[in-house]
Protein backbone atom coordinates (compact mmCIF):
# COMPACT_ATOMS: atom_id res chain seq x y z
CA UNK A 1 0.00 0.00 0.00
CA UNK A 2 3.01 2.37 0.78
CA UNK A 3 4.89 1.45 -2.18
CA UNK A 4 1.34 2.38 -4.32
CA UNK A 5 1.00 5.48 -2.78
CA UNK A 6 4.42 6.48 -3.01
CA UNK A 7 4.08 5.59 -6.84
CA UNK A 8 0.89 7.72 -7.72
CA UNK A 9 2.67 10.56 -5.63
CA UNK A 10 5.69 10.36 -7.82
CA UNK A 11 3.16 10.34 -10.90
CA UNK A 12 1.48 13.20 -9.54
CA UNK A 13 4.77 15.16 -8.84
CA UNK A 14 5.91 14.64 -12.69
CA UNK A 15 2.38 15.58 -13.92
CA UNK A 16 1.73 18.60 -12.15
CA UNK A 17 5.53 19.66 -13.47
CA UNK A 18 4.85 18.71 -16.98
CA UNK A 19 0.85 19.46 -17.31
CA UNK A 20 -1.24 22.58 -15.88
CA UNK A 21 -3.63 20.79 -14.35
CA UNK A 22 -6.42 23.02 -12.58
CA UNK A 23 -8.98 20.23 -11.22
CA UNK A 24 -8.79 16.97 -9.36
CA UNK A 25 -10.98 15.34 -11.64
CA UNK A 26 -8.27 16.22 -14.35
CA UNK A 27 -5.32 14.92 -11.78
CA UNK A 28 -7.34 11.31 -11.43
CA UNK A 29 -8.21 11.38 -15.66
CA UNK A 30 -4.44 11.72 -15.79
CA UNK A 31 -3.52 9.31 -13.27
CA UNK A 32 -5.86 6.51 -14.77
CA UNK A 33 -4.44 7.49 -18.26
CA UNK A 34 -1.32 5.66 -17.18
CA UNK A 35 -2.27 2.96 -15.06
CA UNK A 36 -3.59 4.51 -11.53
CA UNK A 37 -6.69 3.48 -10.54
CA UNK A 38 -7.74 5.84 -8.02
CA UNK A 39 -10.51 8.23 -6.63
CA UNK A 40 -10.64 11.72 -6.57
CA UNK A 41 -10.96 11.21 -2.11
CA UNK A 42 -7.49 9.57 -3.15
CA UNK A 43 -6.13 12.25 -5.10
CA UNK A 44 -7.81 14.74 -2.57
CA UNK A 45 -5.87 12.89 0.08
CA UNK A 46 -2.58 13.14 -2.09
CA UNK A 47 -2.68 16.31 -2.57
CA UNK A 48 -2.71 17.75 1.28
CA UNK A 49 0.19 15.29 2.19
CA UNK A 50 2.26 16.52 -0.60
CA UNK A 51 1.28 20.37 0.28
CA UNK A 52 0.24 21.11 -3.45
CA UNK A 53 -0.52 25.02 -3.59
CA UNK A 54 -3.24 26.14 -6.31
CA UNK A 55 -1.47 29.65 -8.06
CA UNK A 56 -4.04 31.82 -8.51
CA UNK A 57 -4.24 31.02 -12.38
CA UNK A 58 -6.07 27.97 -11.08
CA UNK A 59 -3.35 25.32 -11.41
CA UNK A 60 -1.31 22.61 -9.07
CA UNK A 61 2.26 23.77 -8.25
CA UNK A 62 4.36 21.10 -6.02
CA UNK A 63 5.05 23.34 -2.57
CA UNK A 64 8.63 23.16 -3.37
CA UNK A 65 8.41 24.50 -6.77
CA UNK A 66 6.84 28.00 -5.50
CA UNK A 67 9.87 29.73 -5.05
CA UNK A 68 10.94 28.36 -8.39
CA UNK A 69 7.75 30.17 -9.84
CA UNK A 70 8.13 33.55 -8.24
CA UNK A 71 11.91 33.29 -9.19
CA UNK A 72 10.75 32.59 -13.26
CA UNK A 73 7.40 34.20 -13.93
CA UNK A 74 9.03 37.35 -12.04
CA UNK A 75 12.52 37.69 -13.48
CA UNK A 76 13.12 35.02 -16.62
CA UNK A 77 12.72 35.88 -19.98
CA UNK A 78 13.78 33.00 -22.23
CA UNK A 79 14.64 29.13 -21.73
CA UNK A 80 16.05 27.19 -24.50
CA UNK A 81 17.76 23.38 -24.77
CA UNK A 82 21.06 22.84 -26.63
CA UNK A 83 20.92 18.98 -25.60
CA UNK A 84 21.18 17.88 -22.04
CA UNK A 85 21.65 21.55 -21.20
CA UNK A 86 19.13 25.05 -20.52
CA UNK A 87 20.44 28.09 -21.06
CA UNK A 88 17.39 30.60 -19.12
CA UNK A 89 18.27 34.21 -19.83
CA UNK A 90 17.15 36.34 -16.82
CA UNK A 91 17.18 40.44 -16.28
CA UNK A 92 20.03 41.21 -15.75
CA UNK A 93 21.91 40.71 -12.17
CA UNK A 94 18.96 38.01 -11.10
CA UNK A 95 20.56 34.84 -12.50
CA UNK A 96 21.98 33.79 -9.33
CA UNK A 97 18.80 33.63 -7.88
CA UNK A 98 16.98 31.98 -10.63
CA UNK A 99 19.81 29.00 -10.27
CA UNK A 100 19.25 28.93 -6.55
CA UNK A 101 15.77 28.28 -7.04
CA UNK A 102 15.84 25.92 -9.68
CA UNK A 103 18.75 23.93 -7.36
CA UNK A 104 16.41 24.10 -4.26
CA UNK A 105 13.43 22.59 -6.41
CA UNK A 106 15.46 19.48 -6.59
CA UNK A 107 14.04 18.59 -9.74
CA UNK A 108 15.46 15.20 -11.01
CA UNK A 109 17.46 14.77 -13.42
CA UNK A 110 19.53 18.43 -12.86
CA UNK A 111 22.68 17.58 -12.14
CA UNK A 112 23.58 21.58 -11.08
CA UNK A 113 23.38 25.07 -12.80
CA UNK A 114 25.69 27.82 -13.15
CA UNK A 115 24.64 31.78 -12.80
CA UNK A 116 26.41 34.47 -14.59
CA UNK A 117 24.60 38.21 -14.50
CA UNK A 118 21.48 37.69 -16.64
CA UNK A 119 22.26 33.51 -17.80
CA UNK A 120 21.94 30.27 -16.17
CA UNK A 121 23.25 27.26 -17.49
CA UNK A 122 21.68 24.32 -15.97
CA UNK A 123 23.09 20.68 -16.58
CA UNK A 124 20.62 18.32 -17.30
CA UNK A 125 21.20 14.28 -16.92
CA UNK A 126 19.68 13.67 -20.28
CA UNK A 127 18.16 15.45 -23.20
CA UNK A 128 14.56 14.18 -22.09
CA UNK A 129 15.12 15.79 -18.40
CA UNK A 130 16.68 19.12 -20.15
CA UNK A 131 13.12 19.53 -22.46
CA UNK A 132 11.42 18.43 -18.90
CA UNK A 133 12.96 21.44 -17.71
CA UNK A 134 12.35 23.72 -20.38
CA UNK A 135 8.57 22.68 -20.28
CA UNK A 136 8.09 23.60 -16.65
CA UNK A 137 10.33 26.78 -16.63
CA UNK A 138 7.62 28.09 -19.96
CA UNK A 139 4.58 27.08 -17.58
CA UNK A 140 5.99 28.99 -15.14
CA UNK A 141 7.02 32.24 -16.84
CA UNK A 142 3.52 32.42 -18.03
CA UNK A 143 2.31 31.97 -14.34
CA UNK A 144 2.10 34.89 -12.15
CA UNK A 145 1.18 34.97 -8.51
Amino acid sequence: MVKRRNNRQDAIRDIVRGKSIHTQRALVDELQSIGFNCTQATVSRDIADMGLRKLSEGIYVLAEDLHLQRMVSEFVSSVERADNLVVIKSQPGTAPGVAAAVDAAALPEVKGSVAGNDTVLVVSGSTAAAQDLVNLVNKLRNTHN
